[in-house]
């Protein structure tokens, strides 16, 4: 009889499944603006401390906690959105009264948020379908925008931490 215990070693394919799901998720006049980008060893170590760094520079806590939460993860996907107005006329919703005011006054659109909203949803929806442990995190994409791990034009972004294990280590946290 062969015994192994293989779960780890197809998370990442799992995560490809996962990110495909988020750039398949509706955009706003199908304007795709999402970048992902799946970390693992030493970038996932360097987000993680940089995380402990900001929440020690800021005084945030949770940015300390979750960076223990990433450091438990087998790796992160990262989500990010490109700044650009989608152009839509007399739209009004990020608070501009046009997508030129919004650009002069250093705005971002909110289409742009919204967009990636939905694909992070979509792409937790698909973690769900595969049963896979995660947690959206602010702090992880706030530490990814930090050290430009999606490139410089990224201005938003989140981080989902994967985990395969007998006990969730997002739920319980402290």
């Amino acid at each position: 009889m062969l015994l192994f215990n293989d779960e780890t070693n197809g998370i990442l394919e799992m995560a490809r499944s996962i990110c495909a799901a988020a750039r398949t998720a509706p955009k706003g006049r199908s304007i795709d603006l999402l970048t992902t980008a799946i970390i693992d060893g030493r970038e996932k170590d360097d987000l993680a401390e940089r995380m402990r760094h900001i929440g020690k520079r800021d005084g945030l806590a949770f940015f300390e906690r979750d960076a223990g939460n990433v450091c438990q993860a087998r790796l992160v996907i990262l989500f990010g959105s490109k700044k650009q107005p989608l152009g839509l006329p007399n739209c009004g919703f990020c608070g501009f009264e046009s997508c030129q005011a919004l650009m002069q006054a250093g705005g971002v659109c909110a289409f742009n948020s919204g967009d990636l909203g939905i694909a992070i949803g979509s792409a937790v929806s698909r973690a769900a379908d595969l049963r896979i442990d995660n947690r959206v995190l602010y702090s992880a994409g706030k530490a990814a925008l930090e050290l430009e791990l999606l490139g410089e034009d990224i201005v938003l972004a989140y981080g989902l931490p994967l985990s395969i294990t007998g006990k969730n280590p997002f739920f319980d946290r402290k």
